[in-house]
C-alpha cells in the first residue's frame, strides 16, 4: 500500500509539472504575440500551483513591464534576482524598470571596513561559508595530528602553522557564515503597489505625513503594528506605511 502511494504521488507530480511546462509554453507564445495580459494570467497560474523559477518570475516581469505596470514589472524581476542573483539580462531589465519609477532616493554609501566586510560576508551563502569552515577544521586536524606525531623540527613546525592557519580560517568562515545569517535574517525587502501612497511618523492615520511614495519604490520592512509597517528607504529615512500599499519580497 505505501508503495502505491508512493508511486501515486510521483505520478501526480509528474503530471503537474508536465502541465506547468504546457501551461508556460502556451505564456511564452502568448507573450510573443502580443498578449501580454493572457500571458500574465497562465505565469500566474504556475506560480499558484507552487512552482517558483527565475525564468518564470522574468518573464512574468517582462509582461507587466510591456504593459507600463510599474510596480508588478520590479516586484517580480526582484524575486527573479533573489534566486539568480549574477543574471545579466535580469539586472539589466530591472533597472529599465526602475527608470519608470516617481522616487528618487540615493543609496547611502557604505565606505571603509563596513563597506569591506559586507562584500567579503557576501561573497558566500551562509550554507557555503558553513562548509568551508568545516572543511578547513578537517584541514586543521589533519595537520595537528601532523605536528603531533612528527618528530622532525622543520616538519613540525612547517604543520603547526598550518594547524593554526586552517583554524584561524575555520573560525574566520564561522563568523562570516553567522554574519551572512544576519544580514539575510535583517533583509525584509518590498515593493511599494500604491500609486501614491503618505508615509506617516506614526503608525495611524492622525499622525503627520513625513514623505510620500509611489509605486516600485524598494524598501526594507522594520518593523510591524497592526495594519502599519515600519519602513527604511535605501537614502536612510523611515516612517509608517499601511500593510496594504506594500508588497514583501
Amino acid at each position: 500500500m505505501k508503495h502505491f502511494i508512493y508511486i501515486l504521488a510521483i505520478l501526480i507530480g509528474s503530471l503537474g509539472f508536465g502541465q506547468n511546462e504546457q501551461l508556460f509554453e502556451q505564456a511564452n507564445d502568448l507573450y510573443n504575440e502580443g498578449d501580454f495580459e493572457e500571458a500574465i494570467s497562465k505565469y500566474e497560474s504556475i506560480i499558484e500551483s507552487g512552482e517558483h523559477s527565475a525564468s518564470l518570475y522574468f518573464n512574468l516581469a517582462n509582461a507587466h513591464y510591456k504593459l507600463n505596470h510599474i510596480a508588478p514589472s520590479i516586484y517580480y524581476y526582484e524575486k527573479a534576482l533573489i534566486l539568480s542573483p549574477n543574471d545579466k539580462e535580469i539586472r539589466n531589465n530591472i533597472a529599465f524598470a526602475r527608470n519608470m519609477t516617481i522616487d528618487a532616493i540615493d543609496q547611502t554609501p557604505e565606505f571603509g571596513f563596513a563597506k569591506f566586510s559586507k562584500r567579503v560576508t557576501n561573497w558566500l551563502t551562509f550554507d557555503n561559508w558553513a562548509k568551508l569552515s568545516v572543511l578547513l577544521m578537517v584541514l586543521f586536524v589533519v595537520f595537528y595530528l601532523i605536528y603531533y606525531f612528527n618528530y622532525g623540527a622543520t616538519k613540525k613546525r612547517l604543520a603547526f602553522i598550518a594547524a593554526m592557519t586552517f583554524l584561524i580560517l575555520a573560525c574566520s568562515s564561522v563568523a562570516l557564515a553567522f554574519n551572512n545569517y544576519h544580514l539575510v535574517e535583517k533583509d525584509r525587502p518590498a515593493i511599494v503597489f500604491a500609486k501614491e501612497s503618505q508615509v506617516k511618523s506614526e503608525p495611524n492615520l492622525r499622525s503627520s505625513e513625513s514623505f510620500k511614495l509611489h509605486e516600485g519604490t524598494k524598501v526594507q520592512i522594520l518593523d510591524t503594528v497592526n495594519n502599519w509597517k515600519k519602513i527604511k528607504l535605501a537614502d536612510g529615512k523611515t516612517g509608517w506605511i499601511p500593510t496594504d500599499a506594500i508588497r514583501a519580497l
